[in-house]
């Protein structure tokens, strides 16, 4: 846990108009800056930056919040991720405030080992591909030979390991590292004693975490002995596991998020050539076969995938699995067959940006077109072996759990191969239900199991018996439905639309967060014991104000995060601390800090030309009484008519059961309506003084 003064001093030193400079190219307009959005392709610019408010906002995707935020939007950290990262930037020291466990440490201390000498690696094979003589001529050649450029060679840091016994490893002890973290890394191998370098000899290729940081290596060798295999990579570590990483998506992720689709390819070298020649939303799964974990971080980026395949790949259909995987996950998907005889590398290398962008665009298609053409060549005319390609592409429709999604891939499938689209839908639901029982079994199978290990004080567990033990309690339905059915009964029961109570009560938090310090007058009325008025102008913080109102008539917001808001308010005004919007805006809770962000934007500012000029624009400030009490009194009115309707349902309830014992309750809510029906008229007349 990050303590809350480092946080603090976090957020009062990083830059907002900084830190996005990094990832976004801004021009000063006005007071603020602005830049095309990082999370669209648009030719106006729509993304704004305030360095006074240190928020921004993107009014294309209607994305908005403070420094932290944005890191989370462009980068997909978490929010301690995040800090750590500006953290790091502005070299500001993290003492953690909670005391790690003796394990937390010892593992702790192990990730950190490996990666400082992940980047001590990193560093020496680079240095070893530009300046040392072996590595030039070999290493270096053999990038150049491939048409890599020297700044995409630099930016993904690749490099040479030198073809000896244990040269890297070597300077690496001397320079005080432990060789129980050089063989754990996978850098050193030990065999009857004797240390050696693991990847002497091969060209480096340093795979990243999403933050940047060296998690392990691929090894190339240059050597033609068909004994010696082409590829090694890094072994599994406490750092670094390969089903969870995606190679090349530390330099992807933002043309991913910017262009919402994911280029998948086989090799290191397909994502570096694609990205040297313009496609830069490409990543690889490291020669590994595509694991859920990898698809659900593509996922983190995109919900469209397109693969990229050889034109003479032997191992197509093995990778239909993979296809169907990224379906199950939501995805959607496509795919790319270049020519016989040319994969992305080669290709790239000999086409221009434009062709290669074009052959791409021209050939992607529809996963089920794509495996229909595969297969169909296999089937020829064989009414069996089409029935089963129809079966197996029926297969893949099924694990897709969108209904609309399903239904257009279903029609699809019918025309492509001449069915009744009924027909087609049949089988998919059959598929599905058939998948789904499977399921139901192995979570029934799995609540047995569980419940018969469960030790119960209630009852005296039998013994020297087989049968399992009897249990004092029920097992909830919910724990033997399947995940899905579990999502599809909350989809059923959520809401799906905001009452219009939250945009008055979004309106009345964008006034407090904008002007809640500012004074505003207002009429002040006393009583005395004889009930004489006395009445006094006075001036009053437009917070105060508001505070002042809804607690006089004991109104709490329905919005969790506007409640939440004006909860911290009037706690800090109970303390005699009038919180800044800044306060919120930084708030460690990520979702308080959009809102605030967002509602403290301003599309436009007005130009100073228009006061250099004397030209009067009226403005909200300048009208700030007013726009305060209607924002007030708009809202009250809101609330009042929401809780009318509320009573005329209970009303309409009772009248349904036709019940003596409703009579009396009737009466009453109907007397609870006639005040609220009086208090709305009230709130619908125009407003003559403020009474505080």
């Amino acid at each position: 846990m990050i303590p809350k003064e480092t946080i603090d001093e976090i957020f009062q030193t990083a830059r907002v108009e900084e830190v996005i400079g990094e990832f976004v190219q801004l021009k000063k307009a006005g007071s603020n800056y602005k830049g095309k959005s990082p999370f669209v392709d648009e030719r106006t610019p729509s993304f704004m930056v305030s360095p006074a408010k240190q928020i921004w906002k993107c009014f294309s995707t209607s994305k908005g919040g403070n420094v932290v935020s944005f890191l989370m939007e462009a980068e997909h950290f978490n929010y301690v991720e995040a800090l750590k990262w500006l953290a790091n930037k502005y070299n500001i020291e993290i003492k953690e405030d909670r005391q790690k466990t003796p394990e937390e440490i010892a593992q702790t201390s192990i990730r950190e080992n490996i990666s400082i000498i992940n980047e001590f690696a990193r560093d020496t094979f680079s240095d070893n591909l530009h300046k040392h003589p072996e590595g030039k001529s070999i290493g270096l050649s053999y990038f150049i030979e491939r048409g890599f450029r020297e700044d995409i060679i630099e930016k993904f840091q690749l490099g040479y390991c030198l073809d000896e016994s244990k040269g890297f490893t070597q300077v690496a002890l001397d320079k005080n590292y432990k060789l129980e973290y050089l063989e754990k890394a996978g850098l050193t191998k030990v065999k009857d004693g004797r240390a050696f370098d693991f990847y002497r000899g091969r060209v480096m290729f340093p795979i990243h975490s999403i933050a940047g940081k060296v998690l392990g290596f691929g090894g190339r060798t240059l050597k033609s002995d068909k004994k010696i295999a082409k590829y090694f990579n890094s072994p599994e570590s406490e750092l670094y596991n390969k089903s969870k990483i995606l190679y090349g998506l530390y330099f992807a992720k933002s043309a991913i998020i910017k262009y919402d689709n994911c280029f998948l390819v086989e090799g290191y070298t397909d994502v570096i050539s694609l990205y040297q020649s313009g496609v830069e939303n490409v990543v690889s799964s490291s020669g590994t076969s595509l694991t859920t974990d990898q698809i659900k971080l593509i996922k983190r980026y995109s919900e469209n995938v397109t693969i990229l395949y050889d034109g003479d790949a032997a191992g197509i259909k093995a990778s239909f699995r993979g296809i169907d995987m990224i379906l199950s996950e939501g995805l959607n998907v496509k795919v790319v067959l270049f020519p016989d005889g040319e994969d992305p590398d080669s290709f790239a290398k000999k086409s221009t940006t434009e062709e290669l962008k074009g052959y791409i665009d021209e050939n992607s298609k529809d996963f089920i077109v794509f495996k229909s053409d595969i297969l169909l060549k296999d089937a020829g005319n064989d009414p069996i072996k089409k029935a089963q390609l129809i079966n197996d592409i029926v297969g893949s429709i099924a694990v897709i759990d969108d209904a609309i999604k399903r239904q257009v891939y279903s029609r699809e499938c019918a025309t492509i191969f001449s069915i009744e689209e009924q027909t087609i839908i049949q089988e998919v639901n059959k598929a599905r239900t058939k998948k789904l029982a499977e399921k139901k079994k192995l979570a029934e199978r799995k609540v047995r199991t569980e419940s018969r290990n469960v030790q119960t004080p209630l009852k005296q567990q039998p013994k020297n018996t087989s049968a399992p033990p009897d249990l004092d309690y029920e097992i909830p339905i919910e724990a033997m439905m399947p995940p899905e059915m579990l999502e599809e009964i909350e989809k059923a029961v959520a809401p799906t639309l905001q009452s219009d109570l939250y945009f008055f009560e979004l309106d009345l938090i964008r006034i407090i967060l904008n002007y809640g310090l500012y004074s505003i007058g207002a009429t002040n009325v006393e009583y005395d014991e004889e009930g004489n008025e006395s009445v006094e102008d006075v001036e009053v913080s437009v917070l105060e104000l508001v505070v002042h109102e809804l607690e006089k008539d004991q109104i709490e917001m329905q919005d969790k995060i506007f409640n939440q808001i004006l909860s911290e308010y009037r706690e800090g005004l109970t303390e005699n601390v009038m919180y800044k919007s800044d306060h919120f805006v930084n708030h460690q809770d990520i979702e308080v800090s959009k809102t605030a962000a967002n509602l403290l934007a301003v599309k436009y500012e007005l130009s100073g030309n228009w006061q250099t000029q004397k030209v009067r624009i009226n403005t909200e400030v300048d009208k700030l009484d007013r726009a305060v009490m209607e924002s007030i009194y708009s809202y009250k009115s809101a609330y009042v008519r929401q809780k009318i309707a509320e009573i005329q349902a209970k009303i309409h309830a009772l009248n349904e059961q036709d019940a003596e014992s409703s009579v009396e309750e009737i009466i009453s809510l109907l007397k609870e309506q006639r005040k609220l029906d009086k208090v709305k008229l009230v709130l619908s007349d125009k407003l003559g003084r403020t009474i505080i």
